[in-house]
């Protein structure tokens, strides 16, 4: 039974691939597919930095803002003349500052991590709203536009960066001290800080961690759109704690896996692609997302109930 819930999101990713083959005769085309991978690209790499939040027993719901705010802090530091690659750092380094302070306003205020992020998720947003005047950044240099579009022998950059962040992710979350911590620490933090695990300590590197790939995120965002929006990234956060949850992650804390969390998100993105080139309303979408992630959270707490 546990082998083949864990199998659960490969079957139905596989299954949705041969649905949308026979659907639709667009689907299974050089230009569709490489253009789902690049779309899913970014609430990859968001959901990867999830995975470790969500397995520390924690939820950022702020990651739609931090993309917004680093994709469009590294847009406009383009716009001030700086080079494209200190700039894409530059929107990284937003996304770890934004992070940070979510982890440490988590663990010093010792508030909820659902109403620390949903307030970091209004400050954020009307940071980056603040600094553009509501306006969107344009001036970018043509060859910032390789980032998100660009990509060698026919495979985007963007799947290449995807590989290497979740080659990052799975070996720190299985053979790092950081790993093991935050799986204990989701788990049970009480026992985990009996242990003399320092918790505050690598609660925060974890949100770091996650707005860090949020940050990455939000920069190639910018890319594909040529653009920093001060916008950007609205209800992405519900599509990454869906890609983890549907992968397997629990919102209890202890579960989860970068494997998973990747067919979890392509699952979305097959559902987005699908829904575009069959005529079916965004509206339709949002309706499909929610039940997804109900449904994903009740077979995880029928299993946990089963278990005890």
């Amino acid at each position: 039974m546990k082998r083949l819930q864990r199998l659960l999101p490969f079957l139905s990713l596989i299954t949705l691939f041969i649905a949308l083959v026979i659907a639709s005769p667009h689907f299974l085309t050089a230009t569709n597919l490489s253009s789902v991978v690049r779309q899913t690209a970014v609430i990859n790499i968001m959901a990867l930095g999830m995975t470790v939040i969500i397995i520390s027993g924690g939820i950022d719901l702020s990651v739609g803002s931090i993309l917004g705010l680093g994709g469009l802090t590294g847009a406009m530091a383009m716009e001030r003349g700086v080079p494209i690659v200190p700039a894409v750092f530059i929107g990284i380094l937003t996304g770890f500052a934004c992070g940070f302070l979510n982890g440490f306003l988590i663990t010093r205020l010792k508030i909820a991590p659902f109403i620390v992020t949903l307030g970091t998720l209004g400050i954020y947003r009307g940071t980056a709203l603040i600094i553009s005047n509501g306006l969107p950044v344009h001036k970018l240099p043509p060859a910032f536009s390789i980032l998100g579009e660009g990509g060698i022998f026919g495979v985007p950059y963007v799947l290449l960066l995807l590989i290497v962040c979740a080659i990052a992710v799975h070996i720190l979350l299985e053979h790092t001290r950081l790993g093991r911590y935050a799986f204990a620490i989701g788990s049970s933090p009480a026992a985990a800080a009996y242990a003399g695990i320092p918790v505050a300590f690598h609660t925060t590197a974890v949100y770091s961690i996650g707005g860090l790939l949020t940050g990455l995120a939000g920069m190639i965002e910018a890319s594909r759109l040529m653009t920093g929006q001060p916008t950007a990234g609205q209800g992405y956060e519900l599509q990454a704690i869906a890609a983890v949850v549907i992968g397997g992650g629990s919102l209890r804390g202890g579960e989860g896996s970068v494997v998973g969390t990747l067919v979890g998100a392509f699952i979305m993105g097959l559902l987005s692609n699908g829904s575009d080139l069959l005529g079916i309303s965004n509206y339709v979408q949002q309706v499909v997302i929610g039940a997804v992630i109900i449904l994903a959270v009740a077979v995880d707490e029928l299993r946990k109930r089963r278990v005890v």
